[in-house]
C-alpha cells in the first residue's frame, strides 16, 4: 500500500481512469461496505444530524439568552419559524462529513473524491452551473405561466415583509446552500458511488436508485407530481454527476430550487406549504421536464466547453487490497 500524504484528506492510490460512480472499485474490497454506508447514512442523520444542529442552537441559545432548545418545536415542520429552518437545514447539512467520514473509514476513499473525479470542488465550473440553473428556471417560469394548474397554494397578492421573513431570507441566504450540499453529497456522492461499487458499476442502478430514494425521503404522503418532480430532479442530477464527473451541477440547481421555492413562499404563499405540499397538478410535469431537460443540456454543454475530466485523472486513493 503507497500513501501520498500523512495528512487524513489524503491516502493511498490505486489505478486511475474510473467515472465517478465507480470509485469505490478503488476502495476497500467487501459487498458489506457499501450497505453498512448507506446504513450509516440514514442512521447517522438521525443521531448525528440531529446532535450536532441541537449543539449548535444550545450553544447559540446561551450566547443570545434564549434559554433551553426545545427540538419537537424546532423540528415540527407542519408549523414552520426561522429557527426550525435553520435547524433543519444544520441538520442536513452533516451529511456532507457524514458522507466523507463513510468514505474514509469504509472504504479507504480520501473524502476529496466525493466532490469530483478531479478531485476537489470546480469552483469555475460550479458558479457556472449557477448561471445556467438561472437560464433553465426561467424557461420553468415561462412555461409554467402558460399551463393551468401552476398556481398551487400562492396567492393573488404578496405578502407583508415582516421581522419574521427577514429572518427566513438570513437563514435561506446563508444555510440553504448548505442544505443543498449535504444533500448532493448524500444522494448523488455517496449513495452514487456506493450503488455503482454495489452493481460494478451499472450506471442505470447508480442513478435511479438515489433517485427514488431522494423522491422518497421528501415524504411518503406526497401526491404523486410532487413525487415525480422530486424523482425528475434526482434523475438529472444523478446523470449530471456521471456526465460532468462531479457534483457541482447537482448543487448548483439544488441552491436555486430552493432559493426559488422558498423566495415565492415567503413572497406569495406561507413556508409550511412549501416544506409539506400536499396537492400538486400533472400540469407541473411538463414545467419540471422543461427545467430538467434545459438543464441537463446546457450543464452538460458548458462542461465539455470547459473540458472537465469525467474520469479521474489522477490515481484514486485505495486501501490495501489484502484488507476486508
Amino acid at each position: 500500500m503507497t500513501f501520498t500524504g500523512s495528512t487524513w484528506l489524503r491516502g493511498p492510490v490505486a489505478p486511475d481512469g474510473l467515472p465517478y460512480h465507480r470509485i469505490q472499485e478503488a476502495g476497500r474490497p467487501g459487498v458489506w461496505r457499501p450497505l453498512v454506508g448507506i446504513l450509516l447514512m440514514f442512521l447517522g442523520f438521525a443521531l448525528f444530524g440531529v446532535l450536532v444542529a441541537t449543539v449548535v442552537f444550545e450553544i447559540a441559545y446561551v450566547v443570545t439568552g434564549h434559554g433551553n432548545v426545545d427540538v419537537a418545536r424546532l423540528a415540527d415542520l407542519t408549523r414552520p419559524t426561522p429557527a426550525g429552518l435553520a435547524f433543519l437545514n444544520v441538520a442536513l447539512a452533516t451529511f456532507i462529513p457524514l458522507a466523507m467520514i463513510a468514505s474514509r473509514l469504509l472504504h479507504g476513499i480520501a473524502p476529496r473524491w466525493l466532490a469530483s473525479v478531479q478531485p476537489r470542488i470546480r469552483w469555475r465550473y460550479l458558479f457556472a452551473c449557477l448561471g445556467v440553473a438561472l437560464v433553465a428556471l426561467i424557461a420553468t417560469l415561462i412555461v409554467g405561466s402558460v399551463l393551468p394548474g401552476q398556481d398551487g397554494d400562492v396567492s393573488g397578492h404578496a405578502n407583508s415583509f415582516t421581522t419574521t421573513t427577514f429572518h427566513y431570507v438570513l437563514v435561506i441566504l446563508f444555510l440553504t446552500p448548505f442544505q443543498a450540499a449535504g444533500e448532493e453529497y448524500l444522494f448523488r456522492g455517496y449513495l452514487t458511488q456506493a450503488f455503482g461499487g454495489l452493481t460494478r458499476g451499472s450506471t442505470i442502478v447508480a442513478v435511479v436508485l438515489p433517485a427514488l430514494l431522494f423522491g422518497l425521503a421528501h415524504g411518503l404522503g406526497q401526491s404523486v407530481p410532487v413525487f415525480f418532480d422530486r424523482f425528475a430532479f434526482g434523475l438529472v442530477a444523478g446523470i449530471l454527476v456521471i456526465r460532468t464527473g462531479g457534483l457541482e451541477a447537482g448543487i448548483a440547481m439544488h441552491v436555486l430550487n430552493n432559493f426559488l421555492a422558498y423566495g415565492i413562499a415567503l413572497a406569495y404563499s406561507d413556508m409550511a406549504s412549501t416544506l409539506n405540499p400536499t396537492g400538486g397538478s400533472w400540469w407541473s410535469i411538463p414545467v419540471t421536464l422543461t427545467q430538467s431537460l434545459v438543464y441537463l443540456v446546457l450543464a452538460v454543454a458548458v462542461s465539455r466547453r470547459m473540458r472537465l475530466s469525467t474520469t479521474s485523472s489522477t490515481r484514486v486513493l485505495e486501501a490495501s487490497r489484502g484488507s476486508v
